[in-house]
């Protein structure tokens, strides 16, 4: 009955899927939106707020239903919050690749995966980048924080990095103004070592010893930043990416867990909700700060995760987690309020990605857009004046040993395809009637002829990418 449902579903949704795919495969959407700059009485701030690994159920706005977090409920009920955004990646490196570049992660060559702790490479290319000391995000590539830079802000960077271990890739190489936090994907909440023997926690280029629970540190560096801005009158980027909840899960006040790399990254229920609940207080503390200088109306606050929960997080109702590209490895939770921008107390479904985050920012500081050659589109410019945005399809790629994911979507379809030590894997949903991607239409006859599209979308864009390196 399930499948003679969904059999219904496809079958009158076929046709039209098809000509909205053909039309997409003869005139690609844009890179980004010609909208013109954000008009204001001065340049407004932004601050984004990025946690790690944090699942698409662990926040009660999103519905866990055993995490307390006022103060992202109430970020939520006053701005904007969007219920399909997802990482460009299903592990942190991509995602945040996208991120400062605006592109596909691939683009970039060896950022499929995240590095491996230690500065490994983790699949074909990113073990012949570590080999010459290449495995890192070019400078050149970036686009962040150079846009803000030449639009008369300072920008500050507190928390993770995971975009190079070696000296040509620290953060104050790209042109931010300050960096603190560690180079690489996790560390010890309060010793802040990892699991080599190389120093990941740094104050700008410099290694640096610092007692403290490591997500509040980063908070006090925030802080800190918020007042001088204040005080300078000057607009300002702060980026946040905060390593929790990513393991070792190791909640505020617990020193004595001993790690080790057999536990690692294993751990309870409760502790990770200690975690999180522990950086919602943070970003109360943020907002507090925000609100104290007189930022408050106007700044743009953006809070998300990079990707979907590993095990013991939530990505409930969603199936998978992070690593795969089921929906719970790669959809996130997003919130953003902006004054007098975006309307507050709305739901935003619409599918956006990490990289439509530079987009939107590139347009709201003044930048040529057209002339960073983006991948992504202005979101908040869809969201403030309430213009769907293009059509598109949305591509993904996980890498990692033997195992490469492959994911296309466009309108609610969606098609995976998994090469898992030589044996092929495919799936197809339709995301509006099957969130939780239970239903796969490959069993059906129609739903070989929407493979087919998908795969055709899937060369052509591989085709398209040319990774730079």
């Amino acid at each position: 009955m399930v499948c003679f449902r969904y059999g219904v579903v496809l079958f009158l949704g076929l046709l039209s899927a098809s000509f909205l795919f053909a039309e997409e495969i003869e005139a690609p959407a844009p890179a980004q939106d010609a909208s013109p700059p954000a008009q204001n009485a001065s340049p407004p701030n932004i601050v984004f707020i990025l946690a790690d690994d944090l699942g698409y159920g662990d926040l009660a706005c999103y519905g866990a239903p055993d995490t307390k977090t006022p103060h992202l409920d109430k970020l939520a009920s006053e701005g904007l919050r969007f219920t399909q955004f997802y990482g460009n990646g299903a592990e942190c490196t991509p995602t945040r690749t996208a991120i400062l570049t605006g592109r596909y992660p691939s683009r970039a060559g060896g950022l499929d995966c995240a590095i491996g702790t230690g500065n490994v490479g983790r699949y074909d290319d990113a073990t012949r980048l570590a080999k010459t000391s290449q495995l890192g995000l070019p400078v050149e590539q970036a686009v962040i924080p150079g846009i803000f830079t030449k639009a008369g802000y300072r920008s500050a960077i507190f928390g993770k990095w995971h975009l190079g271990y070696e000296p040509h890739f620290n953060p104050l190489k790209y042109g931010w103004d300050q960096f603190f936090g560690v180079l690489g994907g996790n560390c010890d909440y309060y010793t802040h070592k990892e699991l080599s023997p190389l120093p990941v926690l740094y104050d700008g280029a410099a290694p640096i010893d610092r007692d403290g629970y490591l997500t509040h540190l980063i908070t006090e560096d925030a802080v800190s930043f918020i007042d001088k801005q204040a005080a300078s009158n000057s607009p300002f980027f702060l980026y946040l990416p905060y390593t929790a909840p990513h393991f070792p899960f190791q909640a505020p006040g617990d020193t004595g867990s001993v790690f080790t790399a057999e536990n690692w990254s294993r751990g309870p229920r409760s502790a990770y909700v200690s975690m999180v609940e522990d950086l919602d207080a943070q970003v109360g503390t943020i907002l507090a700060s925000l609100e104290s200088n007189g930022l408050s109306g106007n700044t743009l606050v953006i809070f998300a995760s990079d990707h979907g929960a590993m095990v013991p997080g939530l990505n409930a109702p969603l199936r998978g987690h992070k690593g795969g590209l089921f929906e719970g490895g790669i959809r996130a939770p997003l919130i953003a309020k902006w004054p007098g921008h975006l309307e507050g107390g709305k739901v935003n479904a619409t599918p956006f990605l990490s990289m439509d985050l530079t987009a939107s920012f590139a347009r709201i500081v003044g930048a040529d857009v057209a002339s960073l050659n983006l991948d992504g589109v202005d979101m908040f410019h869809h969201a403030e004046v309430a213009v769907p945005a293009p059509a598109r399809r949305l591509f993904w790629r996980a890498k990692r040993g033997t195992t490469t994911w492959n994911a296309v979507r466009f309108g609610h379809w969606k098609y995976i395809y998994r090469m898992e030590g030589g044996v092929p894997s495919e799936w197809i949903f339709n995301i509006a009637e099957d969130p939780e991607e239970q239903v796969n239409l490959l069993e059906l006859p129609q739903g070989r002829n929407l493979r087919s599209m998908c795969m055709g979308a899937l060369k052509q864009w591989d085709a398209d990418l040319k990774p730079a390196r």
